[in-house]
């Protein structure tokens, strides 16, 4: 099932697993921890163009990107083929291995603006922009879509075509509807269609939750690569479970301790400290440290003070309370 190596244009990855990018998680911390669990690439959190146009001190840095965390794309998004080009040469001032281009996003925020999922309604429009950002970029181009916007429009191969066509180097492809959101089923076999229908690679993406879920989805769908989300919150490993599970199936999966676990816990939030300051990381840490505790005696009552943590020095004493709990 291995290769030697994998590739999204002249981007060499050394494994199947990619970690999604996730608006509010996969910061810059979080991307150099997974990357460091066997993550073979990540995406940033999506930037707007337009907020980059306004030259948004936020939005820049969320272009950020360390030595840490190679192969490591910048993902932009928007409804203006202009605006979209003009981002990409921004975002490769930050020296992206990879520009990625959002179609997929479901949120209302940024569909009800024209961008995201809802660009999937017009493919011209699709087109164009994918043609100005490969136009504007000097590295690979990819494209993350949807099913569809719903059940009555699915053209997630439609899509895919046309993102070949203008040059895009791997289109990822969430096997939802935009008007499912994360709500079963995920639909594996529209996937495949994508993957019979394109010559670039092929990214399955949805509820791949486990090592064995990931090979059930590759062998499914056919595709070259699988993308992780949500199931790695609290769960770094399971970049590493996948990849052992693919080079050998019989080997049993491993998994860490309790003690592993929450110490790096705060190892993730430290390092978030370090890049934002105590006070902005604290409040975002309050909702990424509760996937640690999955699985701890005593979890909800953990979970519920973690809505409360405001220091590094409050999440230590969690964690001992957490280890007390054992």
């Amino acid at each position: 099932m291995m290769k030697d190596t994998l590739s999204i244009g002249n981007v060499r990855l050394k494994s199947h697993a990619l970690l999604a990018p996730m608006a509010g998680v996969s910061d810059r911390a979080y991307r150099e921890l997974c990357v460091r669990f066997g993550a073979a690439y990540c995406v940033s959190e999506m930037v707007s163009s337009k907020a980059l146009s306004f030259n948004s001190k936020k939005s820049e840095e969320l272009m950020d990107i360390s030595e840490y965390e190679r192969p490591c794309g910048i993902q932009i998004f928007g409804d203006s083929p202009e605006c979209m080009a003009d981002a990409a040469k921004r975002a490769l001032e930050n020296k992206p291995d990879i520009i990625d281009i959002n179609m997929g996003c479901p949120a209302p925020k940024i569909s009800s603006n024209g961008s995201g999922s809802a660009l999937m309604k017009n493919p011209a429009l699709c087109d164009e922009i994918i043609s100005a950002v490969v136009s504007a970029s000097s590295v690979p181009v990819t494209v993350k879509i949807r099913k569809g916007w719903d059940d009555d429009s699915v053209n997630a191969v439609q899509i895919a075509r046309i993102a070949e066509k203008a040059g895009a180097a791997a289109v990822t492809v969430h096997g939802r509807t935009r008007m499912q959101y994360y709500k079963p089923p995920v639909d594996y076999d529209v996937i495949r269609r994508v993957r019979e229908s394109v010559n670039i690679p092929v990214i399955a993406n949805g509820d791949i939750d486990s090592a064995k879920k990931a090979k059930e989805v590759m062998d499914k769908t056919g595709c070259d690569l699988i993308m992780v989300g949500r199931a790695t919150l609290g769960n770094p490993w399971l970049f590493e479970q996948i990849n052992a599970y693919l080079e050998n199936p019989d080997n049993p999966v491993t998994f860490p301790s309790i003690e592993e676990k929450l110490d790096v816990m705060v190892e993730h939030i430290k390092a978030m400290v370090g890049y934002k300051g105590e006070h902005m990381a604290l409040l975002q840490a309050r909702k990424l440290v509760t996937g640690y505790f999955k699985g701890i005696k005593g979890a909800a009552a953990l979970r519920n003070e973690a809505g409360r943590i405001k220091t590094l020095e409050d999440l230590k004493k969690l964690r001992e309370k957490a280890l007390m709990n054992c």
